[in-house]
């Protein structure tokens, strides 16, 4: 039994990491149509707020809800950091990609894992490898051959495009502040109590700009589309948690650097089986060597930590 027991961990832990993947693969397709009944704020607020309803219940259930005692003044700072730099990530994501495109917004929130690996250099005195080197060097080529390209294309959106674009960046800038902050966190509390106090925290941030009532105006399909967008993050973090738990990180985070990947194909597959509804984006070749560079760049960060002795 000893000797199939990893095999059963590796395939538990690869169906976990690409559950997450796919999943964050749709959203940008979801969000796109939820952004043309609702505005980006009641969206976020939807959405944080379903999460931490479930979460507190879950967490209930299991007596295991956060113990506040231990956090401290240096904890209270950071849990702030953490809960507006993810606020910040979400809203700043939201608004790039109305005025982008949902392959363009995956491709360019590459920055963040690239932000955050960079962070951990300079905070945690952590150390890069030649192949990560390498593979931020490629990263890096791979988002401005897809951004130039892009720009390119956007002969009547052009202003538009570099503004959602500009937004993107923050959104990476931002998140890779709440990864740092979270990440000093766990020290702390563990991490499905820690996501309840951020999700929290995030919920009452939006709960001022929000409009509730516009809600009760959404159809059938417009709210199950609200609906799936508040279950997609409580599903993916889920299963990229427990993918964790039975995967190496290294391993976990390759797979995901498909992403950008899974969404182009699904906005190819949306437009064949619901043309009325999506459209996808014409990308040249130079904009898919592009994401194809990025997430070659992004494996190899990845995995070359695995290099280390």
């Amino acid at each position: 039994m000893a000797l199939h027991q990893p095999t059963g961990r590796s395939r538990l832990g690869f169906s976990l990491a690409a559950t997450t993947m796919l999943l964050w693969g749709t959203l940008p397709l979801a969000l796109k149509l939820a952004l043309r009944s609702l505005d980006a704020v009641t969206i976020t607020w939807f959405r944080f707020g379903v999460a931490s309803l479930v979460l507190v219940a879950w967490l209930a259930w299991r007596r295991q809800l956060p113990a506040l005692a231990g956090l401290g003044r240096s904890g209270w700072g950071l849990l702030a950091i953490a809960v507006l730099g993810l606020a910040a990530n979400f809203l700043a994501f939201l608004v790039g990609l109305d005025l982008t495109t949902p392959a363009n917004s995956q491709v360019l929130i590459q920055l963040a894992p690239m932000l955050l690996g960079l962070g951990g250099l300079l905070v945690f005195g952590e150390r890069y490898e030649r192949l990560q080197w390498l593979g931020l060097g490629v990263l890096l080529l791979g988002l401005l051959a897809f951004f130039s390209s892009q720009l390119r294309a956007a002969t009547v959106g052009a202003d538009r495009y570099l503004l959602g674009s500009g937004i993107l960046g923050v959104a990476a800038v931002t998140w890779a502040g709440y990864g740092l902050a979270q990440k000093q966190l766990l020290r702390a509390l563990p991490s499905q109590p820690l996501m309840l106090l951020i999700y929290v925290g995030c919920f009452l941030c939006f709960s001022v700009g929000a409009h509730p009532a516009a809600l009760r105006a959404l159809g059938q399909a417009e709210l199950g589309v609200l609906l799936y967008c508040a279950a997609n993050t409580l599903v993916a973090y889920g299963a990229f948690a427990a993918a964790l738990n039975h995967w190496e990180a290294s391993r976990v985070s390759a797979v995901l650097a498909l992403t950008p990947l899974a969404t182009l194909g699904f906005s190819v597959l949306a437009e064949e089986l619901w043309p009325a509804v999506f459209h996808a984006e014409a990308i040249s070749w130079t904009s898919l060597a592009g994401a194809a560079m990025v997430v070659a760049g992004s494996l190899l960060v990845t995995l070359g930590a695995r290099r280390r002795g």
